[in-house]
């Protein structure tokens, strides 16, 4: 396969080591806080101007039914909009061009933070929203928790429309029926994934759930091309390059990248990862947090991919392995 090569590619060029981790504590960690063209040119987008604090004060008074009325809806838990500044949902989405009126698959939503913006907007466009989470069968007493937790809150309110859920994990069989979803995003779960060790798995299910032309929008804590790859990902930082092959290799196109979500202040070498940083914080009582503060959030990339409209194998449509 081509992402075997990638791997060895990967290997020589960065060292790649094994990691002792544990993919339960990999795969929770970020849950529980919180028209298409055969030849598809990659680019990358200049969003220095949309991460000013300007970019992020969303009008209260937008119509109803825009992104900008779901982002700025009184729904929204403050400490959640306060995260606004860092994590540009607007501009992120736009970026990925969620068509609010298709069929939207956000990958394990954990307590919704993105799902608070995203369940408004589709349902008043007439779109279909569903999350996919942990099945409600799971061995995990927080996972089982929280999707009770997730489908109770969404239930909770009209505003948030008719979503649905659906279950995704390293065992379970398709999220929706193939080929029905127009498109599939992703916030900060990868290295969840490559935790448990089912990372390549996980993008070739996207890829089924996908019609042709449909897209994938990727956000992931991101490491310098520079540092070496942990496989597991145990400090939750992934290679760009890393993410690219992944998806290529599940038959994806890579559409565009954008620097939205750039942070250049993260170094990436955090004494606990990126759970050192904000939101988690997660450095012990005894140590001085004020530097990690000032960093702020992760530096993240963001990629939008694409499904091609025609596939290798369209039996099984997924791509020919070599």
């Amino acid at each position: 396969m081509r992402l075997a090569s990638s791997a060895t590619l990967f290997a020589s060029l960065f060292a790649l080591a094994a990691c002792g981790g544990s993919p339960e504590a990999s795969e929770t960690a970020d849950t529980a806080m919180d028209s298409g063209s055969d030849a598809v040119v990659a680019e990358t987008v200049d969003d220095s101007a949309a991460m000013s604090d300007e970019a992020e004060m969303v009008d209260p008074a937008a119509e109803t039914g825009t992104l900008a009325w779901a982002a700025a809806g009184e729904w929204r838990d403050e400490d959640d909009a306060a995260r606004d500044v860092w994590r540009h949902p607007v501009e992120t989405l736009e970026f990925f061009e969620v068509d609010p009126a298709g069929t939207i698959i956000e990958i394990w939503p954990g307590a919704g933070w993105y799902t608070e913006i995203l369940a408004p907007w589709v349902a008043a466009n007439g779109g279909q929203l569903i999350g996919a989470t942990f099945p409600a069968d799971s061995e995990s007493e927080n996972r089982r928790n929280s999707r009770a937790a997730f489908e109770a809150h969404f239930s909770s309110d009209p505003v948030y429309g008719n979503v649905q859920v659906a279950d995704f994990n390293a065992e379970t069989g398709d999220i929706v029926a193939p080929g029905t979803a127009d498109t599939v995003l992703s916030f900060r779960n990868i290295h969840n994934w490559m935790g448990g060790g089912f990372a390549e798995r996980a993008f070739a299910d996207f890829f089924r759930a996908l019609k042709p032309g449909g897209t994938l929008g990727i956000v992931e804590h991101r490491l310098p091309d520079t540092r070496e790859q942990d496989p597991r990902a145990g400090t939750g930082y992934v290679q760009e390059a890393y993410v690219i092959a992944l998806a290529e290799e599940a038959g994806f196109e890579l559409v565009a990248s954008s620097e939205v979500n750039a942070n250049p202040a993260d170094t990436a070498d955090h004494p606990n990862g990126v759970w050192t940083l904000p939101p988690s914080a997660n450095t012990g009582e005894d140590v001085d947090r004020s530097v990690f503060d000032a960093i702020g959030e992760s530096d993240r990339m963001t990629l939008l991919f694409r499904k091609p409209l025609s596939t290798p194998n369209t039996e099984t449509d997924a791509p020919v392995e070599d």
